[in-house]
């Protein structure tokens, strides 16, 4: 999931929704950012020794909503020490002007690449514009801040950055974008992948089991890239995965060879239906439609288009950009 989120979540919505902060071991806690609908995009907050960090802010709309977590658990905002990001795209990102201006203490960690655009976010806030018109935009977004260029730290591949003792370290995988980084906390063995390890809704967990498929959206899909990503994922062994979108994944040895899976499916597919999009989008939901009958998901076919139609058309966006700079 990117900036074009579903617009309109139809029916996907039956049934009860569960967007309260979620607890999980190790002192993190994911906050629904509330991002076109709920359980959709999860900023996580982390707590230890007193201090704090988030892993990706959402939208500048989502920052209430982090700052009470925060209080919540008994911190003000000058507990806050780092503002993690996986990448500048506006759903995970969009934010982080906003957050740090409230968070006197904090610094923001992004990756090289992305940091001129957390400096001056006037092109990723055109593009979305463009893309979406101002009333979508301002629905989704709000006002996108610029982070001072003094607050930012930048995080090459393996730095190490510590929140009140506890280490993080920071791996380049790129694939979804070419700036995006995953951090990995190793006391408690996991990973925050952003969009690296895919997209798991929580609607589509069966008994307990997690469905994935991969974000492959514009403009930086590079389906060898992605799939070193996920394996360079895989290789720390992690007791789980964090996924903006959404949340905590714990079966994580098949769910990557799933996303492995969906990516060389995906090249196939595309090449396949060069030059027709709407071919291409129907077969990529008929690809994760047969997947989920084989997950057991019991949804009908308005159901699971409510929950993958906008993903679906971004990933083929990614797949026909990328398409048209390997020929």
């Amino acid at each position: 999931m990117n900036a074009g989120a579903a617009l309109d979540p139809g029916p996907a919505q039956a049934g009860p929704v569960v967007s309260d902060p979620l607890e999980f071991p190790d002192g993190i806690v994911a906050v629904d950012t509330h991002y076109v609908r709920p359980r959709l995009a999860a900023s996580h907050l982390i707590l230890h020794g007193g201090r704090a960090a988030f892993v990706d802010t959402g939208t500048a709309l989502a920052v209430p909503r982090l700052l009470a977590a925060l209080a919540a658990r008994g911190l003000t905002p000058e507990a806050v020490d780092w503002v993690w990001l996986t990448h500048v795209h506006l759903d995970h990102a969009g934010g982080a002007g906003t957050l740090l201006a409230a968070l006197p203490n904090a610094r923001v960690a992004v990756h090289p690449r992305g940091a001129p655009h957390l400096e001056d976010p006037a092109r990723l806030v055109a593009a979305t514009r463009q893309v979406y018109g101002e009333a979508v935009y301002a629905r989704l977004y709000g006002e996108v801040r610029p982070v001072p260029a003094a607050r930012i730290t930048l995080t090459g591949d393996g730095e190490r950055l510590a929140l009140a003792g506890r280490e993080f370290e920071f791996l380049h995988t790129p694939g979804h974008a070419l700036h995006h980084q995953a951090i990995v906390d190793h006391a408690a063995r996991v990973v925050f992948a952003g969009d690296t390890f895919g997209v798991s809704y929580r609607e589509f967990d069966v008994a307990g089991r997690e469905f994935i498929l991969p974000a492959t959206t514009p403009t930086q899909f590079d389906p060898e890239q992605l799939e070193a990503s996920v394996r360079r994922v895989l290789a720390l062994a992690p007791r789980a995965v964090f996924l903006m979108h959404y949340s905590r994944v714990t079966d994580v040895a098949r769910l990557g060879a799933d996303l492995i899976a969906s990516v060389r499916r995906y090249v196939e597919l595309a090449r396949a239906h060069a030059g027709d999009p709407a071919a291409l989008r129907a077969a990529v939901f008929d690809w994760h439609s047969a997947g989920l009958d084989a997950h057991g998901y019991a949804g009908d076919a308005a159901r699971r288009h409510a929950l993958l139609d906008e993903d679906v058309a971004l990933n083929v966006q990614g797949l026909v950009s990328w398409l048209g700079r390997a020929r």
